[in-house]
């Protein structure tokens, strides 16, 4: 089991995107995903960073992916997925409408706001292709286990989702604007003054969800630390950790001790919460949970 960096999922100044990159690729992970998955609005600020971020990771030795947006409505949103695909990378697809660019043939990878519930859909892509597929984070261990298996009859690797705020849905409209008084057309991109969400209370003003524009994401941060000898014995084949502001490398190298064993679940959690002090931990979906259940 190796480690995978997922798309970055909030609006970073072009020069933070190219700092965080340039970190990345002196760090134990083995692949990254580059990409807008989010917001296409926000692409024209940072799209011409990817080329440099591509080739310092490849560099050293990353593999790398193009992500598609998880809900492609525009015209120019088709166009922009089907020039990833004659990019010459892997292609990741958030968004199943995505294969309908897909030239014949070729592999992908598949996000985890991709519905892969079941044996029959996880099979279905692997026959259009997919070679990756990293599991929506809300899927219980049992799932995860039957699902991997199907992965490894069908020669797909399977991730799961491993550290950070897990995506929850996606919509037309924009949260982010709204909350400002702002239509989504006119949003003057204020997304980008919260580089970590934007935290939605309940009533009682307990912290709930995340706001990241068009998307909601969990308040908590998932973490599969205390499961990883279970996902290990299941057949897992990486965990996908979500980038997020601050010292991103240093969760990453933890993670990869982790994994090599030269760390214990409890010291982990505790490195994590020296790394992102105030962070709330909880992984609930795994044992069939409320997702927002904390880590011990």
């Amino acid at each position: 089991m190796d480690l995978t960096v997922g798309a970055i999922a909030f609006f970073w100044s072009a020069e933070q995107v190219r700092a965080f990159y340039r970190t990345l690729a002196d760090t134990p992970v083995q692949r990254v995903v580059i990409g807008e998955w989010v917001c296409s609005k926000r692409l024209p600020f940072w799209q011409h960073e990817i080329p440099a971020a591509v080739e310092v990771l490849q560099a050293a030795g990353k593999e790398v992916a193009l992500s598609t947006l998880t809900l492609i409505t525009l015209k120019r949103e088709r166009r922009q997925t089907e020039e990833l695909f004659a990019s010459g990378l892997p292609v990741e697809i958030a968004d199943l409408s995505a294969l309908k660019h897909l030239p014949e043939g070729a592999p992908f990878w598949v996000g985890p706001t991709v519905n892969v519930y079941n044996e029959g859909t996880l099979e279905w892509l692997a026959g259009k292709g997919a070679q990756r597929i990293c599991l929506p984070p809300e899927l219980p261990l049992d799932s995860v286990a039957q699902l991997a298996q199907a992965g490894r009859q069908a020669g797909v690797a399977v991730e799961v989702w491993g550290h950070g705020r897990a995506p929850l849905a996606i919509s037309g409209r924009c949260y982010h604007a709204r909350l400002h008084d702002r239509a989504k057309d006119s949003c003057q991109f204020v997304c980008a003054e919260d580089p970590d969400g934007r935290t939605v209370e309940t009533l009682e003003g307990q912290p709930f969800l995340t706001v990241n524009g068009v998307q909601t994401l969990s308040y908590a941060h998932m973490s599969v630390a205390g499961q990883v000898d279970a996902l290990r014995e299941a057949g897992v084949a990486a965990l996908r950790l979500s980038p997020q502001p601050g010292d991103f490398a240093a969760v990453t190298r933890l993670y990869a001790r982790l994994l090599e064993s030269g760390l214990s679940a409890q010291d982990a959690l505790a490195g994590l919460r020296r790394i992102q002090p105030g962070a709330i931990f909880a992984q609930g979906f795994l044992e069939a949970r409320p997702g927002a259940a904390p880590c011990p």
